[in-house]
């Protein structure tokens, strides 16, 4: 990318500001809320984390090199050659600061937000493989990864900070980009992640229990996700999935325009499935009969999602249901791999309750007569404890064996995580469950159990290739492991 220079007066969201002191017509030449990460020339925003607080390292950022500084709560000893702004809430002011500094890159594509519990990096992802098959150039922000027009670069998070979030964009627009598809989390929303940004649209996918370690409550991680339908712009497009009971909810306060998709009842864009197997999904969409590579009803959702999405950013009906039938999974969702003896595993990023129920349910949904379901699973640590019993119970209600294994502990005691998942498992189904804490074991132990034409089922990690315990991330990938012990080669 292009380096960036801008006079500090050129990025500031004068409306919020409180206090300039200082002479803001000094040039930035970078912005950060990382004081780590200042050089000279350097804007340092000081932000309150929720480790840290920024306003402790100001001093630091100097010595570093910032000339300018944006707080909530000004140094009591300011320095002449230093431009100190005073806002009252830092990490929103961020937002617009990012967006203004890279010149709005947002504005200068056609940019489309996917948030709910489950289901937005297929939603991303199917989109960007469609529109790339379609002719246009895209860009990608995903859980599994970032993409522009088929250079991939690593992911850190479901939604970067506003900073390289704003980056990222503006590469896009640099490498001529019309469209970018990018999962927004409950997380983003609340931290300002993506305050300033320009949305063309904005989906809906639905709406779980999970990520209540932040949130607290449900009813704020339900605000989080609404937050972002309530800040898309009237030019905007507001999609929504019409068969969650707060998908209407979701959209009553926004000022785009509203559009439904369903599988179950009327709406603006409905679906049907026709047939569900192993290979495939046969639906009709809004008329068309049209057979895709994805499985299951949750991922019936994805596509409609999908094909709405491309409809209300101006695409024709039959190119997109077209090219929506030649997109593949997405890696590390319900991806397959089949043994010469017949024995199917299925890896898959299921990590709530409800993502879990909705991937057994399918395999029940599709098995024969006699077929095991085996399912490995565990709960990642230092986040929401209160689903891990939900997870357990959901797993050992639709399996007939169920191991209970690690998943990325983190910093705590994978044991300890077990035996909180384990409280969650009712009498009798607490006869098919055991408890293996090395994953490898686990899944090793699960291919053992299997018979030929049994489904063994690994949830959790999906497409991650490592395990983190104790800060330290080891490779660990699910596939790999699987592939090995059973001795093939994957389906998909």
């Amino acid at each position: 990318m292009n380096p960036v220079q801008k006079q500090l007066k050129e990025i500031l969201e004068l409306s919020l500001v409180l206090e300039i002191k200082g002479k803001p017509d000094i040039v930035i030449s970078e912005i950060t809320a990382d004081s780590r990460k200042v050089t000279p020339g350097s804007l340092f925003i000081a932000t309150r984390g929720t480790q840290t607080d920024g306003h402790n390292f100001i001093e630091q950022a100097i010595t570093q090199g910032a000339v300018a500084i944006i707080a909530e709560v000004l140094p009591s000893n300011l320095k002449k050659a230093i431009c100190y702004v005073q806002v009252a809430d830092s990490t929103l002011f961020l937002g617009y600061v990012a967006c203004r500094f890279f010149d709005n890159p947002s504005a200068k594509l056609r940019l489309t937000g996917i948030t709910g519990t489950n289901g937005k990096t297929t939603t991303v992802t199917l989109l960007y493989q469609l529109f790339r098959n379609l002719g246009y150039s895209c860009g990608m922000i995903s859980t599994i990864r970032n993409e522009v027009n088929g250079e991939i670069l690593t992911a850190t998070h479901t939604t970067p900070d506003a900073i390289s979030l704003n980056r990222l964009l503006a590469m896009m627009v640099e490498k001529g980009c019309d469209y970018c598809f990018m999962e927004v989390s409950s997380h983003a929303v609340v931290q300002h992640r993506i305050t300033g940004l320009t949305y063309a649209a904005g989906v809906f996918s639905n709406i779980t229990h999970d990520h209540l370690d932040y949130h607290g409550t449900f009813a704020e991680y339900l605000k989080a996700k609404k937050g972002f339908f309530d800040q898309l712009p009237q030019t905007a497009v507001a999609i929504s999935n019409k068969d969650d009971r707060n998908g209407e909810v979701m959209l009553q306060n926004t000022r785009a325009a509203r559009k439904f998709y369903s599988l179950q009842s009327m709406a603006d864009f409905n679906g049907r499935i026709l047939e569900n197997s192993l290979n495939g999904l046969h639906m009709s969409v809004d008329g068309f009969e049209v057979w895709f590579q994805l499985i299951g009803e949750f991922n019936a959702y994805n596509i409609l999602a999908a094909y709405t999405t491309a409809i209300c950013l101006g695409m024709e009906k039959v190119e997109v249901l077209q090219g929506l039938s030649r997109c593949e999974p997405v890696a590390g969702r319900f991806n397959q791999v089949r043994s010469d003896q017949d024995v199917t595993a299925i890896v898959d990023y299921a990590h709530t309750p409800d993502a879990i129920e909705n991937v057994l349910e399918t395999i029940v949904s599709l098995r024969t007569a006699g077929v095991q379901i085996i399912t490995v699973v565990g709960a990642g640590g230092n986040r929401d404890p209160f689903k891990r019993p939900v997870m357990a119970r959901t797993a050992s209600r639709l399996s007939d064996r169920v191991i209970l294994t690690s998943d990325n502990p983190r910093d705590e005691d994978p044991d300890q995580i077990i035996e909180e998942m384990k409280k969650g498992i009712e009498f009798p189904d607490q006869l098919k469950v055991i408890t293996i804490t090395n994953r490898k074991e686990a899944i090793k132990a699960a291919c053992a159990f299997a018979r030929p034409g049994d489904i063994i089922a690994i949830l959790g990690k999906g497409h991650e290739n490592y395990q983190e315990i104790k800060g330290i991330r080891h490779h660990f990938d699910d596939l790999e492991i699987v592939r090995e012990l059973l001795s093939v080669t994957p389906i998909t």
